[in-house]
């Protein structure tokens, strides 16, 4: 940030008094200016015992295939970003679950939040983000073309999860040093 939405003029990077991190802090309208995490929501459909995936017409990551999901807006739930997102990227209505992972990259400033879902009438297509989307039995999943770590660790989890046939709620952090994880 370079410049104060209130007023325009040069901000500061510094620690405003009675907080404990740099801020974007405007000298002139002493405006402090947050800036939070973002949120990625999607979902982990299912058809028949086969997920559905896209593949990416957008960078970043272009060409590989990811699960349905983006940014929450404002003014949404997580779980109305999920559908709406699966509706966008893959043309599929879909009911939402439960919640299944929640993923922090920290490094990045986001969180992503999967839900599960069911496919409400078996139909999908590709959206404008999508070049293609399609159903995986959980054995065909193009893993050496998976689009993000935070996709990659839900789709081995929802795996492993089908076997036992239960799916807690999976919160885990992915760090760009070690990729250990606290999965619980």
């Amino acid at each position: 940030m370079k410049y104060c939405s209130s007023c325009g003029q040069p901000v500061e990077l510094k620690i405003p008094q009675g907080d404990n991190r740099h801020r974007f802090v405007c000298p002139s309208c002493e405006t402090i200016h947050y800036q939070n995490p973002r949120i990625v929501a999607g979902t982990v459909p299912v058809w028949e015992g086969r997920i559905l995936l896209c593949r990416r017409a957008i960078e970043p990551r272009y060409g590989y295939w990811t699960l349905p999901a983006g940014f929450m807006e404002n003014s949404e739930t997580t779980q109305e970003a999920a559908a709406r997102e699966t509706l966008e990227e893959a043309l599929a209505e879909v009911t939402i679950e439960d919640l299944y992972t929640m993923i922090h990259v920290p490094h990045i400033d986001q969180v992503h939040i999967f839900y599960r879902a069911t496919l409400t009438n078996g139909q999908f297509g590709a959206g404008e983000e999508s070049l293609e989307s399609r159903l995986f039995g959980l054995h065909e999943i193009p893993w050496e073309e998976i689009s993000f770590p935070t996709v990659r660790r839900t789709l081995e989890l929802f795996i492993e999860d089908t076997r036992t046939g239960q799916y807690p709620v999976r919160i885990s952090d992915i760090r760009p040093r070690d990729r250990k994880t606290a999965v619980r």
